[in-house]
């Protein structure tokens, strides 16, 4: 059966979103979240959703990748996550840079 709706714009733009992420279609979305208000009943949602809707998952831009509590105690917050990954393994392991 086909039904139209018609959708605020700010939802229809949220719903492409989702559904490109998800790669799903817009009627899977729109089943399933119609189903799951009729059934009364609400989907698990992955450990993955749960972290990237805390904000633990994403990029923040502008800060260097450092934390604040990096930047008091006196630590370097430059350069790349992965030179400092590197570093900090370096420093670890006692090992110099180029060994």
């Amino acid at each position: 059966m086909t039904t139209t709706v018609r959708l605020p714009l700010r939802v229809e733009q949220a719903l492409a979103t989702y559904c490109v992420e998800a790669k799903r279609t817009k009627s899977e979305v729109i089943v399933e979240l119609l189903e799951q208000r009729f059934t009364g009943t609400q989907a698990e949602r992955t450990p993955y959703e749960l972290a990237q809707e805390a904000g633990f998952i994403g990029c923040l831009s502008g800060n260097g990748g450092g934390n604040s509590a990096g930047k008091s105690a006196g630590k370097p917050s430059a350069g790349s996550t992965k030179e400092r990954v590197a570093a900090a393994i370096r420093a670890k392991h006692g090992k110099k840079h180029g060994q």
